[in-house]
C-alpha cells in the first residue's frame, strides 16, 4: 500500500501516536494537521497549504522555522560532538551558553545546570531548594507556596505546584500538597482598583502564608508577568518587588519560573527585568534553543551553589539525565543569543508590540470582548460567550476555524491569544490581525 496522501499520515499517526494535551477521541472532528516543512513563521501540511504560527508552536520558536543562522551553526556542531555525558566532562557550547547568560544576570545567577524541559527544570528548582536549606541545617523548611491558577508542568514536583485542576485532578493523592495564594491577575480588580492595586492585594495574602508557616517555607514559586496556561493572566511588576521584599523578610526562596515568558517574550529578556529583581532560581526552556531543541535549565545563585559544594557526596546535588546540557542543544541556544544581539531583538520587538496593539485597538471597545491586554509580545483578549455549551466549545470551535484562515491558534477555554515568533514582517502582522478578526466574528456569530 502506497501511504503518501495527507489523509493516510493523519490515519498512521492517530493509529499510534498519542498525542500530549489531547483527548484523542476528539480528533474524529477537530482535524490533525500533518507537517510537511517550515519556513519562516510559517509551516506547511502535506497538501501545500499554509498557516501562520500565531502561537510558535507552544510557545517555542523565536526566529522562524527552518532558520539559516541557526541551522547553520546545528550543521557545523553536528561535524564537532553531538552528545557527551556532562558528569566528569564538558564542553565548549555548555561553558559558553553558562558564561553568557550569567553575565547577562550581571553575575547574580552565576550557576546554570541543564535539563531538558520545562517540568523538568522545575522539578530541579524546588529539589534544589529544599536540599539547599537541609544542607545549611533548616530541616523545617519544606513547603512551598503557589499562585492560584498557576502552571509549572506536569511531572509530580512541578504539578504539585500548579493550580489547574485539569491537570492535575487526577493526581492529587500523588501529590505534595504546596499552599495556594491569591493571584495577581488584573482581570480580578474590583470596582475602582488599579493592576498595582490587585498586586499588592495578592502580595498581603501571601504575607499572610509566610506568616502563618514562618520557618516551614522553602520557596514561592511564580510566572513574572504573566500566568501562561491559566489565561494570559497579566500582572504589575510591583507583584514581583513585593514578593522579592518578603522572600528575603522570611528567609524564603524566590522561584522564577520564566519557561514560557524568558527570552524577550514579555519585552525584556527575563522577565524579572521588568521589576528590577532576581530570583533565586530561574527557569528557562522553550524559546532558549530558538525553538528547535528540548533544552532548559535552572540559574542560581553562589549562596545556593556553595551550600552544596562539599567534600560529602550526599551533600552534593544529585539530580541528572543522560542528555544534560546537550552540546547540539547549547549551540542552537547560543545561535539564539546571536541573533538577540546581532539584531537588536528588543528594540525590534517594542516596535512590533505597537504595531499589535494598534492592529487590535478595535476589540477595547467590542462589546464582546473584555480584559484586552498586552505584555511585550504576548497578546490576548477574552471572548464573551454567554451559551454554556458554546463556551464549552469555543476554544476546538475556534481553532478550526483558524485554520481554514492559514493560521494554528489555539485559545485557552475563551481566551483567545497571539505569542508569535520575532521575526514577523509589518505585513505579516496586518494579515494576522486582519484574519483573527475574520475567524472571531465567524466563531461569534
Amino acid at each position: 500500500m502506497n501511504f503518501n496522501t495527507q489523509n493516510d499520515w493523519v490515519a498512521r499517526s492517530l493509529q499510534h501516536v498519542w498525542h500530549p494535551c489531547t483527548q484523542m477521541q476528539h480528533h474524529e472532528t477537530v482535524p490533525l494537521i500533518p507537517v510537511s516543512h517550515g519556513r519562516g513563521a510559517w509551516l506547511y501540511d502535506m497538501d501545500g497549504k499554509r498557516y501562520l504560527d500565531a502561537i510558535s508552536s507552544w510557545w517555542v520558536n523565536l526566529f522562524g522555522h527552518a532558520n539559516p543562522r541557526i541551522n547553520a551553526a546545528l550543521k557545523d556542531q553536528l561535524d564537532q560532538l553531538e552528545h557527551a555525558m556532562l558528569a566528569g566532562f564538558t564542553h565548549t557550547p555548555v561553558i559558553e551558553l553558562s558564561e553568557k547568560l550569567a553575565a547577562m544576570t550581571d553575575h547574580q545567577l552565576g550557576h546554570c545546570f541543564y535539563a531538558s524541559d520545562g517540568a523538568s527544570a522545575v522539578e530541579i528548582a524546588l529539589k534544589m531548594s529544599f536540599h539547599s536549606w537541609r544542607n545549611r541545617e533548616q530541616t523545617d523548611k519544606q513547603e512551598f507556596i503557589c499562585i492560584q491558577g498557576s502552571y509549572h508542568g506536569e511531572t509530580i514536583g512541578a504539578l504539585a505546584v500548579t493550580d489547574v485542576s485539569l491537570f492535575r485532578e487526577a493526581y492529587g493523592p500523588m501529590l505534595q500538597r504546596a499552599h495556594v495564594v491569591a493571584s495577581p491577575d488584573a482581570r480580578l480588580a474590583q470596582e475602582g482598583e488599579s493592576a498595582a492595586d490587585v498586586a499588592l492585594r495578592a502580595a498581603a495574602d501571601l504575607e499572610r502564608v509566610l506568616q502563618q508557616r514562618e520557618g516551614k517555607i522553602a520557596a514561592v514559586i511564580i510566572e513574572p508577568l504573566v500566568q501562561c496556561a491559566t489565561g494570559m493572566a497579566m500582572h504589575d511588576p510591583v507583584y514581583l518587588r513585593r514578593l522579592r521584599e518578603l522572600c528575603d523578610q522570611y528567609h524564603v526562596h524566590l522561584i522564577a519560573d520564566e519557561i514560557a515568558v524568558g527570552c524577550g517574550r514579555s519585552g525584556t529578556f527575563f522577565a524579572c527585568e521588568s521589576a528590577q529583581i532576581w530570583p533565586d532560581f530561574l527557569c528557562l526552556s522553550k524559546g532558549i534553543s530558538g525553538g528547535y531543541l528540548p533544552l532548559s535549565l535552572v540559574m542560581t545563585t553562589d549562596t545556593v551553589y556553595q551550600s552544596f559544594y562539599d567534600a560529602d557526596v550526599r551533600r552534593g546535588f544529585l539530580h541528572s539525565h543522560s542528555y544534560t546540557g546537550n552540546p547540539l542543544a547549547c549551540r542552537a541556544a547560543l545561535a539564539t543569543l546571536a541573533i538577540f544581539a546581532e539584531d537588536d531583538v528588543l528594540a525590534q520587538n517594542r516596535r512590533k508590540a505597537q504595531l499589535f496593539a494598534d492592529a487590535f485597538a478595535p476589540l477595547r471597545d467590542d462589546p464582546r470582548v473584555r480584559h484586552v491586554r498586552q505584555q511585550g509580545m504576548i497578546f490576548a483578549f477574552d471572548a464573551i460567550v454567554d451559551d454554556a455549551e458554546k463556551a464549552a466549545t469555543f476554544s476546538r470551535r475556534f481553532f478550526s476555524a483558524a485554520l481554514q484562515q492559514e493560521l494554528l491558534m489555539r485559545p485557552i477555554g475563551r481566551s483567545v491569544y497571539l505569542m508569535p515568533p520575532y521575526i514577523l514582517s509589518d505585513d505579516e502582522i496586518a494579515l494576522l490581525a486582519q484574519k483573527t478578526m475574520k475567524v472571531f466574528e465567524e466563531v461569534m456569530a
